[in-house]
């Protein structure tokens, strides 16, 4: 393995020359010259897959940076770049950490336009995954998100599209059936353009009061909705009887915020939901909650279900479907399956028939515990894949605890820790104790999604090994800004606002910000941080002062005339994640994983740990894998590439082995998923290096990289 070190004199803005001599195997495919990542993902059906071998198992220990693009715009030390760029005709299309769409030569990184929705009245995102592609009769349009808006830009100038919605725009709120005021919804995922439509997903809030997830489709050439589908039943539909009476005017979420797949020959657009909110208390939503937590398959010209499946029933440890699922093809007992593969938080790969969903693996219903809290609702089973294995541990391994290289005491400071918790089975309602869950919050999977390779039948799928906490609290009996903040912000800011692993510390936010500019965030949100604009301005002013100075008693106790928001008895004390003082898991590793999943066999070929963690390293501790966000892109090379790790390294793996044959720093992290095309017979990967989770700095550059030229006579 060939590690290559990223000089500084690549990593600027703008366009890097292209290395000249060196080694002579270029070797271009004629046939695949300019073969292009034009979809999400690769293409429609999610899988991650490249049919270039120019770089190969051969070859790419000669790989080198060519071109760097610095977006230079990054929203403070939390900013991300979420984004899998796309390519098409020449270009590449992504966007900034503020999610600002924009256009590149794909084979240098000059760029060719900017568009910055912000300026035109749209309210700005954080984290965006990148932007769709439509060949309209009047010329390539990209489609790119910002707040509440959709946007349509012509292709070529990056000019929003005028006969699209209002002016280039549509309100991703159009039809839902109650959260019309809401700041939170969004669509941060890539939807799916199927005939003249664009099928999408959104965000919206998990806290109550949220929007409803509705997955609608909007007609590409004018903007105006053309179907709905109610992910809570309304009155009269399949599965309302899962909800309590009349749930679908006033209760939230169920919403497929990761993405969505598409099978365009059979009509057929999957798509992954989310929980139904609040997250982490279900005593007011009995029932299991249809279509929450549910692979849905949709008619794509008319939304009508065709089939639905629920990973879990009546969610209360925030398991949303995390990635779009991967559609695939097997061999099975003699016999060609074309199924549909959903990688779950929880470390499992549900498989199913894509026409009818029955799954091509016997699922099991278990018991699972009974409510630890007066007033919760929790479903007696939940669903259970018998194949493949999971491929994650699936309980917290306390061997960890007594690792060598570990602070002094280690052990026994964990032990204190997790003394009294809730701890040692599968789905523990959340609890006053804390309940501690295995895989955490964040998966298991997260939204990178898989990747597959059918000539190997392989699936490739990284996951997170890190356990968490849910602590509920009483919900305090008075209504005062103390009060509003603990049922509002706390699960992300913690109840002390000293951070969670979710949300960073805000106790002295009133030092760096106006009580102007603190209301406006809270109103509006901020980046990951939804808006509260649902609730009345006096109180959101009364919640300022207190969030400008918590250690006042007379602003924190102050009665409010009014409750907004919840009833619920309890609140959650905010997300937990079981790291030490350093930020790494508790747990023994490996912390990150890779794996390669024999789909048609049900079985898991190869798991190797995925990155290290750069100061455990220094102490001789390798091979113990890190937590990741991004997921993998896999080619006819015999190559997958992948970056995901907290150690700002791009690696290339041998596809049938997981062995790692080549890795380059980058500027930052890579929390993205890496794209792969070529040009003019020159395959590039490149990769959006943004940082900004698991305690890294954030970064604003895209580093592409190639074989050297080939010299010119």
């Amino acid at each position: 393995m060939r590690r290559f070190v990223l000089g500084l004199s690549i990593i600027v803005v703008g366009v890097i020359a292209c290395a000249r001599g060196g080694p002579q195997n270029l070797g271009t495919s004629p046939s695949r010259e300019d073969w292009e990542w034009s979809v999400y993902l690769g293409d429609a059906g999610r899988t991650h897959f490249a049919p270039l071998d120019q770089i190969s198992v051969e070859n790419v220990d000669q790989l080198v940076p060519v071109w760097s693009y610095d977006t230079g715009a990054t929203e403070g030390a939390l900013s991300q770049i979420q984004c899998n760029p796309i390519v098409v005709d020449g270009f590449l299309y992504g966007t900034t950490p503020r999610s600002h769409p924009f256009a590149l030569d794909a084979a240098t990184g000059a760029e060719r336009w900017r568009f910055d929705p912000t300026a035109h009245g749209s309210a700005a995102q954080g984290h965006n995954r990148g932007v769709v592609y439509w060949a309209g009769p009047d010329g390539g349009r990209v489609l790119a998100a910002s707040g509440q808006d959709l946007w349509m830009l012509d292709a070529s100038t990056g000019v929003p599209v005028p006969e699209f919605g209002d002016g280039g725009r549509v309100d991703l709120r159009t039809g839902l059936a109650h959260g019309l005021e809401a700041s939170d919804v969004g669509s941060p995922t890539p939807g799916v353009v199927f005939e003249d439509l664009i099928i999408v997903g959104t965000k919206v809030g998990e806290v109550d009061g949220a929007a409803p997830g509705d997955v609608r489709a909007f007609d590409l050439n004018t903007g105006a909705l053309r179907w709905s589908f109610h992910t809570i039943p309304h009155d009269g539909e399949f599965g309302a009887e899962t909800w309590p009476a009349g749930a679908w005017r006033d209760r939230g979420g169920a919403n497929s915020w990761s993405g969505a797949t598409l099978d365009a020959e059979r009509g057929i657009v999957y798509l992954p939901t989310g929980s139904a909110t609040p997250d982490f208390w279900g005593g007011d939503r009995p029932g299991d909650n249809l279509y929450a937590n549910s692979l849905l398959a949709l008619d794509a010209r008319t939304g009508e279900r065709r089939w639905h499946f629920q990973t879990v029933h009546h969610d209360l440890w925030d398991r949303d479907l995390p990635a779009p699922p991967t559609l695939v093809t097997i061999e099975r007992d003699g016999r060609r399956i074309d199924a549909v593969t959903q990688t779950t938080k929880s470390g499992h790969l549900f498989v199913f028939d894509r026409d009818t969903g029955e799954p091509i693996f016997p699922i099991e219903e278990r018991a699972v515990p009974a409510p630890l809290l007066d007033g919760e609702w929790v479903a007696k089973t939940q669903p259970f894949p018998t194949a493949p294995p999971p491929f994650t541990r699936q309980a917290l391994d306390l061997s960890g605890l007594d690792d060598g290289w570990r602070a002094e005491g280690f052990r026994e400071k964990q032990m204190a820790r997790l003394e009294g918790m809730r701890m040692g089975e599968d789905y523990i309602p959340p609890s006053l104790e804390g309940s501690v869950m295995y895989p955490s919050f964040d998966g298991g999977a997260e939204w990178g999604g898989a990747a597959w390779d059918e000539e190997t039948g392989l699936l490739y799928v990284n996951a997170n090994e890190i356990g968490g906490v849910m602590t509920m609290i009483e919900a305090p009996k008075e209504v005062n800004p103390r009060s509003v903040y603990l049922e509002n912000c706390a699960v992300c800011h913690g109840p002390d606002l000293e951070g969670t692993g979710v949300g960073p510390s805000i106790r002295k936010v009133g030092e760096r910000r106006s009580a102007l500019e603190i209301l406006t965030i809270l109103a509006l949100g901020a980046g990951r941080m939804p808006g509260f604009v649902h609730i009345p301005l006096p109180i959101l002013e009364r919640l300022t002062a207190y969030v400008s100075d918590p250690d006042d008693e007379k602003k924190a106790l102050a009665a409010l005339d009014a409750r907004p928001g919840s009833d619920a008895p309890f609140v959650a004390k905010g997300y937990t994640y079981l790291r030490d003082d350093e930020g790494v898991p508790i747990n023994a590793p490996p912390f990150g994983t890779l794996t390669a999943i024999d789909v048609g066999a049900g079985t898991i070929r190869w798991q190797v740990p995925l990155g290290d963690y750069p100061h455990l390293v220094e102490r001789g501790v390798t091979g113990a894998g890190t937590e990741n966000y991004g997921g993998p892109v896999v080619t006819a090379g015999g190559l997958l590439f992948i970056a995901a790790t907290a150690d700002e390294t791009l690696r290339a793996f041998d596809k049938r082995t997981g062995e790692v044959l080549w890795e380059a720093p980058l500027p930052a992290s890579g929390f993205a998923t890496p794209a792969t095309y070529s040009v003019s017979g020159r395959q590039y990967v490149v990769i959006a290096a943004g940082g900004g989770k698991l305690g890294r700095a954030s970064g604003s550059t895209y580093v592409a990289f190639a074989l050297p030229e080939t010299e010119k006579d």
